[in-house]
């Protein structure tokens, strides 16, 4: 029994932990439950209306998801050196709880309590600033230090030195140069020269062309400024790496003061995932009580389109009182059983209402125009043909199984609801079980909806002073659903005047109310439809009257078998298979006779005696017929194969 997936409550997790950013106030949605402390649900609910109260003042938190940060703080506590990259991740970190202090801020001129957070946020301005000053764009910036700018100029006055001698070198020895520009190979600058001409210019051969016609040479008159460069390049890394160290011992010193941001945000975030889903559901924050009432005006399922769902207005518990009870006294109603026509909006109603208050409970505001609803143990339910074909469950079975389960569970300050109570079994026996089932749940003392089409269970809960009837409304004019409950009267299931409007003829329904109710209810019945069946016409069967095929003959014998030929036993060659006849030519001692295959028995298979492909005409021609045979394949001729036939 999986009560939050029976009433759709995991369809609205799925659309609530869309609103939420961070991943730990997602994974929190995908784990809320109900709330069994009455002033812990309170709370819930509080900060539920005043998230919406200020998103609908102020738009959307500025919030970001901080998971990768937290592994960044984890490799800085660690004693790590942290990149430019993750330098700035925790830089704008910062910036998004700068501004969400500004939003809280912000939300005190609107006297919102949630704007008090704000005290529990540090936006860290010193260590923002100073990962902002050094490092931009994933880098280290030339001015982090006064020290790294004056390197990196002199790299880059170093660097030009380079090329300049570069190009000196090419255009004082043009007619050995394979090209006009320098390049760089593997880190170093070099020039093009022609292979024959590779001991004119002095240097380092650093690489080739593919065709090795080119030579690429760092000339020797540049080793000098390059070794000058290696230097200036390593003093740059370790400033650098200066730099980043500073930084990370900033951050690392900050990991406190960060972890409480971060969790603030995230405890901001769940909370204002659930404002967020109020606005989009439209919904309303509920009033809770512990005295077992439940009042919904207007209520909605969420899920539904809004254009075809009719709200549905409802009570249960104190708020709703039952006149079955003796002496005249007023006894509170515990349990609803529901009745009406198929697809008349019997399972939607106890699933709005479970999962309204389900919400409820969660902290949740629900989708009413106004709500009073109570807090339960346990939320019960039996809804679906539960059948399972690996656990070999029918739909009786699975009924069953579930409905123990449920009252094993159940107490008086639980809420259960059941579809379809006894269904799936012979109706007799189904409608007995369905009475004791509602027996045990009124001495529970649980509040319960359940909906049914048995009589005798309307009879039974207008009997007792409990549980009362109610009904789902049906046109029966346009055979439509009007999808409304009327709290306090028995429903029927429509089924005789759906089948008339659909054309059921008199006769039928005349014997369906009568085995149904007895002859005396057809006085209550006035059909319309007066009409017997149009019967339409059917093809009919053709039958095949032909005689059946002869059975063909199995070919037990390929050409070249050799067999042995009865009741002479002398040993022959198969010229030919056998036709459908069941006839076969055999040779034997050079001619070729006719013969039944029943006297022939196999004595050698042909694969046996011959390789693959062996050209049988060897055996069975003439050398003139074969010769002639081979002209015919290469050019026109007038010969003719003869036969002995």
């Amino acid at each position: 029994m999986n009560t939050e997936q029976q009433i759709e409550f995991d369809r609205i997790k799925e659309i609530w932990t869309e609103l939420a950013v961070t991943g730990a106030a997602k994974e929190e949605i995908t784990e809320t439950s109900i709330f069994f402390d009455e002033l812990e649900l309170n709370k819930s609910l509080r900060d539920t209306t005043n998230s919406r109260k200020m998103i609908e003042n102020l738009g959307n938190p500025p919030l970001q998801d901080v998971t990768e940060i937290r592994e960044i703080l984890m490799e800085a506590g660690k004693g790590a050196c942290l990149t430019p990259y993750q330098l700035e991740r925790v830089e704008k970190v910062l910036v998004v709880v700068e501004r969400l202090k500004d939003y809280l801020i912000r939300g005190k001129m609107y006297e919102n309590p949630l704007a008090y957070y704000d005290e529990n946020l540090d936006e860290l301005k010193d260590l923002r600033e100073e990962i902002c000053r050094q490092i931009r764009y994933e880098a280290v910036d030339d001015h982090a230090t006064n020290v790294l700018y004056d390197v990196r100029i002199k790299i880059a006055r170093a660097e030009e030195a380079v090329k300049q001698k570069a190009e000196q070198v090419i255009r004082s020895n043009k007619d050995c140069m394979a090209d006009t520009f320098y390049t760089l190979r593997n880190g170093r600058v070099c020039v093009p020269v022609k292979k024959e001409y590779r001991f004119r210019i002095p240097g380092s051969v650093i690489d080739k062309s593919a065709t090795g016609n080119t030579v690429f040479v760092e000339p020797a008159a540049l080793a000098k400024h390059y070794e000058e460069l290696q230097l200036l390049r390593v003093e740059e890394e370790n400033e650098v790496y200066r730099i980043l160290y500073t930084l990370t011992a900033l951050v690392s010193d900050s990991i406190p003061v960060m972890e409480e941001n971060m969790s603030m945000m995230e405890k901001l975030d769940f909370i204002f995932s659930k404002g967020k889903l109020s606005i989009d559901l439209d919904c309303v924050e509920p009033k809770i009580n512990l005295e077992r009432r439940i009042t919904l005006k207007e209520a909605r399922h969420p899920l539904m389109d809004r254009k075809i769902n009719v709200p549905l207005n409802f009570k249960l518990g104190n708020g709703l009182e039952s006149n079955n009870a003796p002496n005249d006294e007023k006894e509170v109603i515990r349990g609803i059983v529901i009745t009406g026509p198929n697809t008349g909006g019997k399972t939607v109603s106890i699933k709005t209402v479970m999962l309204n208050s389900y919400m409820a409970q969660c902290g949740l505001h629900v989708p009413c125009r106004e709500a009073d609803i109570c807090m339960n143990s346990n939320y019960l339910s039996d809804i679906g043909d539960g059948q399972n074909l690996s656990e070999n469950l029918s739909t009786f079975s699975a009924h069953i199984k579930n409905v123990l389960e449920i009252l094993q569970k159940v107490n008086r300050e639980s809420f259960v609801i059941m579809d379809e109570l006894g269904s799936g079994t012979d109706p007799a026996e189904g409608m007995g079980i369905a009475t004791a089932i509602l027996e045990e749940l009124w001495k529970s003392g649980a509040n319960f909806l359940v909906t049914t089409h048995y009589p005798e269970i309307k009879d039974y809960a207008a009997r007792h002073e409990n549980i009362i009837n109610a009904r789902m409304t049906f046109d029966r004019e346009t055979l439509m659903p009007t999808y409304r409950m009327v709290i306090g009267e028995a429903g029927e299931s429509c089924a005789f005047y759906i089948a008339d409007r659909l054309g059921m003829p008199e006769s039928m329904l005349r014997v369906a109310v009568e085995a149904a109710y007895g002859k005396a209810a057809l006085k209550s019945y006035n059909f319309r439809n007066g009409q017997g069946l149009n019967k339409t016409e059917n093809r009919k069967i053709k039958k095949d009257i032909r005689k059946p095929d002869t059975p063909k003959l199995t070919r037990e014998f390929r050409i070249g078998d050799s067999v042995m030929v009865y009741p002479d036993k002398k040993i022959g060659i198969i010229c030919e298979p056998e036709n459908d006849k069941g006839v076969l030519r055999v040779q034997i001692a050079g001619r070729k006779i006719w013969i039944n295959h029943k006297r022939v028995k196999l004595h050698v298979k042909a694969e046996e005696l011959y390789p693959e492909d062996y050209d049988f005409s060897i055996i069975f021609d003439s050398v003139e017929n074969r010769k002639i045979r081979h002209d015919m394949e290469r050019k026109y001729t007038e010969e003719i194969i003869k036969t002995d036939e």
